[in-house]
């Protein structure tokens, strides 16, 4: 997690404030609350960020061309683009974590050029990551206090960081009810990003980056989101907001930068633009249909499901079927039981009662493996955290759920046949990758999500459990994946698919159920009763009380 701390005082002669630059590598330095104000409140800005004509070269890889990019005080700054556009590069050339080949970075003003994340937040800049950067075994205050805890006589002053902390989870609103003793990794993800966001709010920033901050929240969380985002706005901070989120950006940003390719396209005003514009910039082309049309039909009854109970008594009594060809969504808020439900159908969860058949035979699925050999795929909601081997390149990554199918009878894996597999997968998927040896922590969301996918159909699955396929992933490379998982169904497999976001399902499944605390609430047939299944109709089911 970035944060920023402290500005700075201009000297008595009135000479500008000294912040790092290029001529000037030890300006950096911190002062006092009350300086840091004077300071701000003496040379106001037209933009309290300007970024022109950054540049960025990987291995001869054009990440950055020319780049241009501003933040007005007072206004929420949408940074938009598909997957690999340089939305990243771009901000980690701002924080430090890069080094810009050419261009320039005023702040305040004043030029600077960070060389680390530290000297970044230093001069009032923070930044909430998507994927969050926390150290989960300790404590929730600990977590928000890192590298500045309060001290007394020496020693660090646990009863003043406690009520600090409660202080600062304050301002996310009375609905967060999270404990500052409590163990960071007992948390729901979706807590674990408000203390993120608390943290960020903490340091008292000009600018706050937020990376995809929603990704992990339900919609009160959302709700409260926006709030903390508007008392900032009014303060005068400037917020550099990232997300794929259509409906996100229109209700809360004032200006929209569009990039494309390591590029610029278009700066524009929130009010003056419109969703199908955006979306035309990003990529490149009228995309008038958010969702692919959908081909073939369904078929008979595949798989049954009755009575299903976890050991963790997360889903209670879970009844549904699923049929060849179609796609079946699971609505409901976090918490619901939606991951919960996948993972005991994948025998990752251990099931307490109730029965699964697979065409028309019972199956167990005690473990993982078992799963796999009875026809099941599960693609996770975290990705990266257990969905990829980051360090390890697309070959193993694609190979891994049937390893046993490339070695030899004394146990040697066939490593050409893992490329040749591999690159047969990255043309059917069209994954942009250099090669397939490239580390998949390189790619982007989307083509991460290609290599997953194409993992499991190299097993030929009766099933699949999707579980928030679309998660941090760009509008285009969303319709990519929308294709394939109608192609699944078009031959004949079963698709269960997990998501956050309403219009996703309403756009992509035959049928709807809704789950509320683990218990199933209501169930929209979306091919001859679409008229019935509307966001308001299942978010009542989704919140019901049982």
């Amino acid at each position: 997690m970035l944060g920023c701390f402290a500005l700075f005082l201009y000297p008595k002669n009135g000479a500008p404030p000294k912040i790092r630059n290029e001529k000037d590598p030890k300006g950096s330095r911190k002062m006092s609350t009350t300086q840091q104000e004077q300071t701000r409140a003496a040379a106001p800005q037209e933009y309290l960020l300007e970024m022109r004509g950054i540049t960025k070269a990987f291995a001869g890889v054009q990440a950055l061309k020319g780049v241009d990019f501003y933040v007005r005080p007072g206004t929420v700054h949408a940074l938009m683009g598909e997957n690999g556009a340089g939305k990243s590069t771009l901000m980690k050339c701002l924080f430090g974590i890069y080094h810009k080949d050419e261009g320039t970075i005023k702040l305040r003003g004043q030029e600077v050029n960070f060389q680390s994340p530290h000297e970044a937040l230093l001069n009032g800049i923070s930044m909430v990551h998507q994927e969050l950067e926390q150290v989960p075994e300790r404590s929730v205050m600990e977590n928000v206090w890192l590298g500045r805890f309060p001290k007394k006589f020496g020693l660090i002053d646990t009863a003043k960081m406690v009520k600090d902390t409660e202080a600062v989870l304050a301002t996310l609103g009375g609905e967060v009810k999270i404990d500052p003793r409590a163990r960071l990794s007992s948390l729901t993800v979706s807590k674990r990003q408000m203390v993120d966001i608390a943290k960020a709010v903490s340091y008292n920033c000009d600018i706050i980056a937020l990376d995809e901050p929603t990704s992990s929240l339900n919609e009160k969380e959302v709700d409260i989101l926006m709030g903390i985002i508007d008392g900032l706005r009014r303060q005068g901070k400037g917020i550099i907001y990232i997300s794929h989120k259509m409906e996100e950006i229109f209700r809360i940003a004032d200006d929209i930068t569009v990039m494309r390719d390591g590029a610029l396209i278009k700066t524009m005003r929130a009010a003056e633009t419109n969703v199908d514009e955006v979306i035309r910039l990003m990529v490149g082309r009228e995309l008038t249909d958010r969702f692919p049309p959908k081909q073939g039909t369904i078929g008979k009854e595949i798989l049954v499901v009755k009575d299903l109970n976890d050991l963790g008594h997360h889903i209670h009594d879970i009844s549904f079927d699923l049929h060849e060809g179609e796609v079946l969504g699971i609505a409901g808020l976090l918490g619901a039981g939606r991951t919960e439900l996948l993972e005991t159908l994948f025998g990752a969860r251990t099931r307490e009662s109730g029965t699964v058949t697979l065409k028309g035979k019972e199956i167990r699925n005690k473990s993982t493996a078992e799963a796999i050999k009875n026809g099941f795929a599960l693609c996770t909601e975290e990705r990266r955290f257990n969905g990829i081997f980051p360090d390890l390149g697309l070959d193993f990554n694609t190979a891994i759920a049937g390893i046993g199918n490339y070695t030899n009878k004394v146990g040697w894996l066939s490593t050409k046949k893992m490329t040749e597999d591999t690159q047969k997968m990255i043309d059917a998927m069209h994954t942009k990758t250099p090669s397939t040896k490239t580390k998949i922590r390189h790619l982007s969301g989307g083509n991460q999500q290609k290599v997953i996918l194409g993992r499991w159909l190299l097993l030929n699955p009766d099933i699949f459990l999707l579980d928030d396929p679309t998660r941090g992933i760009d509008v285009g490379a969303k319709y990519e994946i929308y294709q394939l998982i109608f192609n699944l169904a078009k031959q004949n497999k079963g698709v269960i698919i997990c998501s956050s976001e309403m219009p996703e399902l309403l756009g992509i499944c035959d049928r709807v159920l809704v789950l509320s605390s683990g218990h199933l609430t209501g169930e929209y047939d979306l091919v001859h009763d679409r008229e019935h299944a509307t966001q308001e109709n299942i978010m009542v089911d989704a919140t019901k009380f049982v």
